[in-house]
């Protein structure tokens, strides 16, 4: 579960990432939305890492993480995380006004015995450049801190907003435009 970082700090987060429990209702913050993940300014505490949250954004791009401890620095796709990027408005974005949501490993094996088919290669086909609804655990993934343009203002490696992510997720549907 801590997979191979050496850190406490990062065995610690990597138990959050690599859950694999499915949030029961009560585990489930409302509050949370795609438009208050994506609001300016420092965020570091503004949500919590023991709930789990429902939002809805329109996927632009779907994508092989990047090699991390919580998979044990696996090279292999398989084994990886899967990024999906999520956006309020598809027509005009910027990469600083991204969330990141990720399918792991683990959770893609689990509904794989559900006959469900979450690698990269299949989320990409069925949910790129679509809007949908996910679910999962609310992460602060604190190892993008100076990549987000939450916690590093104007940084010019920052490709996301904010380190707040659904990580893992735990369910997923592809859903009509909101309104």
């Amino acid at each position: 579960m801590e997979g191979s970082a050496r850190e406490e700090r990062l065995r610690d987060l990597n138990k959050l990432k690599n859950r694999t429990s499915f949030p029961d209702i009560q585990d489930f913050d409302i509050s949370v939305t795609l438009e208050k993940m994506l609001a300016p300014g420092d965020d570091h505490d503004r949500f919590t890492t023991d709930k789990s949250a429902e939002i809805t954004g329109y996927v632009a791009d779907v994508k092989v993480g990047g090699i991390e401890t919580c998979n044990c620095k696996a090279k292999d796709p398989e084994h990886r995380d899967t990024h999906i990027e999520l956006v309020i408005n598809p027509m005009n974005y910027v990469n600083t006004q991204k969330v990141i949501v990720e399918v792991t490993p683990r959770m893609r094996n689990i509904m794989k015995a559900k006959g469900i088919d979450w690698s990269t290669r299949g989320l990409r086909d069925k949910i790129l450049g679509r809007w949908i609804k996910v679910k999962g655990w609310m992460l602060f993934d604190f190892e993008h801190e100076h990549q987000a343009e939450n916690t590093n203002p104007g940084g010019d490696r920052n490709w996301r907003n904010t380190c707040w992510e659904l990580h893992p997720v735990t369910d997923m549907q592809v859903t009509d435009r909101p309104r």
